[in-house]
């Protein structure tokens, strides 16, 4: 009787990895059958589900991983072809884009030049409180609060306001010596303050989609001092910004094209086994 009940224990558990093997490999065929229809995502998610519903099926899932591999090499395929068929699209926008800019790189400190209309280049606007941006070669953009007078008034930020009563503020950059920099000559001060990254974003864009009001300018985090933004600024900024977005998506896609050519060629060498 033990060795009749052993056997009958001996074949459930067999027919029971027989059916765990079934399942597994249902979903593999279904994982296939999304793969060629280039249902990609879903045919991850299958694989994925695989995997954690199935562990002891170690068969089934050498061909699930060889499965992914195709998946993932197809997806690196067609990520290598979106960002072909859009960075030419995007280089010829910023080509025409930078008319109007000159470009400025101090060699000796800074590894990404800088593109400033021309307009707003430090030679053209000596002795003249304003507010300035610029954009690297990346796609970054930034601010700066310059102002000229006769006596300091330290200030570490800007506060833009309109005249329905909608107002943004730069963060506050304390005095560095670097972003936050000032020097008198002749007896006159000169005070520049730069708002890099998120530090001056919110400012930029508030100017950006309020271009056609009047803008104040309150100088913050010292003497009180306000001017209005003029129209030339206003101008440059919203060119300067319209570039920053092109500049950023020609880094990003070059980015994800030089991430996907590295996908692909390993991929290509696992499979090629």
């Amino acid at each position: 009787m033990k060795n009749l009940y052993k056997l009958f224990l001996v074949g459930v558990l067999l027919a029971g990895c027989s059916g765990q093997e079934e399942e597994a490999r249902a979903k593999l065929e279904h994982a296939k059958a999304l793969y060629e229809r280039e249902e990609l995502t879903a045919a991850r998610n299958e694989i994925d589900s695989l995997r954690a519903w199935y562990p002891a099926e170690v068969k089934v899932l050498r061909e699930a991983l060889a499965l992914m591999r195709q998946v993932e090499l197809k997806e690196a395929k067609r990520d290598i072809a979106y960002c072909d068929s859009l960075l030419p699209l995007r280089q010829a926008e910023a080509g025409e884009a930078v008319e109007g800019f000159v470009f400025e790189i101090d060699s000796a400190y800074e590894d990404k030049g800088n593109y400033i209309r021309k307009q707003q280049t430090v030679e053209r606007n000596v002795e003249r409180t304003y507010i300035r941006c610029g954009v690297n070669e990346q796609g970054e953009i930034y601010l700066a609060s310059v102002y000229f007078g006769s006596r300091p008034i330290n200030h570490t930020g800007i506060k833009l306001s309109i005249r329905n009563g909608f107002s943004v503020e730069t963060t506050s950059v304390p005095y560095d010596g670097g972003l936050n920099y000032r020097f008198k000559d002749e007896g006159n001060t000169s005070e520049i303050v730069n708002y890099k990254g998120e530090s001056g974003i919110d400012a930029i864009k508030f100017i950006y989609d309020n271009a056609k009001e009047r803008i104040k300018v309150d100088y913050t985090g010292g003497n009180p001092y306000s001017i209005y933004m003029e129209e030339t600024d206003k101008k440059a900024l919203i060119s300067t910004y319209e570039l920053a977005v092109i500049l950023s998506d020609i880094h990003i896609l070059t980015i994800e094209r030089e991430k996907a050519i590295k996908k692909k060629t390993y991929l290509e060498g696992k499979l090629n086994q």
